[in-house]
């Protein structure tokens, strides 16, 4: 090597040290200080005792993690429903059906509105006083208490992330039907192919890989950020029936300021994340194969 190419290595290292200074600061410090925290106990989150592996034998003990688990998964039946929406809207986008410019727009709307504005929009909505009970009530039926019940809370939450989620997952599918040949559309149209046969057969095989990956970032999604949507819509309640894990890791902290369970609890939703991702991909793989 020769010394001009070593002078330029050594100026290459240099000009990434601010960016892996910062990335180890900002993201591995922190990971290691969490793992830490989770084995002890802390009074005020300044007081340490070291109690092993306690805070994650209490937190499996307890039956409102796997209550809150529960609902995660419960939550995990938008992901499917936000594929499907995603796949049709984009199919439609694609084929240039009437009024397909306006819309994409309105379809790809939600994905930039914030959580905060989508929440308070659909606790509006879904208020007792709301315009879904006043329709209700023109059509003859009873208002109902859409938040302060569980069974009906989760529901309208699950259909906030499928109308909040769906246009980014259009905008993904459409920019991957556009990298597809027309040449084998118009075949299968001289074919005889009807919309469903290209669906099946054609779009929805040569687009496998990015409905995975689709698949997959909404599942992250849904196990690590529904913080905020909860937080404005239900607050977690009635009781924990809308809690999330997030959500729960909040409570610990920052209600009980029990910072050792909660860092503890960080760290196992990190592994449930990780273990459902690398399912999912192992799946989509095997679907590859076969």
């Amino acid at each position: 090597m020769t010394s001009l190419a070593k002078a330029e290595q050594r100026f290459a290292y240099l000009a990434i040290l601010p960016a892996l200074v910062l990335i180890l600061g900002l993201m591995l410090y922190p990971i290691i200080y969490a793992v830490f925290v989770s084995f002890n106990r802390t009074v005020n989150g300044i007081q340490f005792t070291w109690i092993g592996l306690d805070n994650y034998t209490r937190l499996l003990q307890d039956p409102t993690l796997w209550r809150v688990l529960a609902n995660n998964f419960i939550f995990l039946i938008s992901v499917p429903l936000i594929l499907v929406a995603s796949l049709l809207c984009a199919t439609l986008v694609y084929e240039e059906a009437w009024g397909w410019r306006f819309f994409r727009v309105v379809f790809f709307l939600p994905s930039v509105i914030s959580t905060v504005v989508i929440g308070t929009l659909f606790r509006q909505l879904f208020d007792y006083e709301g315009p879904i009970n006043q329709i209700l009530i023109l059509l003859g039926g009873q208002p109902i208490d859409w938040m302060a019940r569980g069974n009906t809370s989760i529901y309208v939450i699950i259909l906030v992330l499928v109308w909040s989620g769906f246009g980014y997952g259009m905008l993904i599918l459409l920019s991957a039907m556009s990298s597809i040949d027309p040449a084998i559309f118009e075949s299968s149209r001289l074919d005889g192919a009807t919309w469903w046969q290209r669906m099946r057969y054609i779009t929805v095989p040569l687009i496998a890989k990015v409905l995975a990956f689709l698949a997959v970032i909404n599942v992250i999604y849904t196990f690590l950020s529904l913080f905020g949507l909860i937080f404005v819509l239900t607050s977690g309640g009635p009781g924990y029936e809308t809690t999330t894990l997030d959500y729960f890791i909040f409570l610990k902290a920052f209600s009980g300021f029990d910072f050792g369970q909660a860092a503890a609890l960080a760290l196992m939703l990190a592994v449930i994340t990780l273990a459902l991702t690398v399912i999912q991909l192992r799946v989509a793989r095997f679907g590859e194969e076969y």
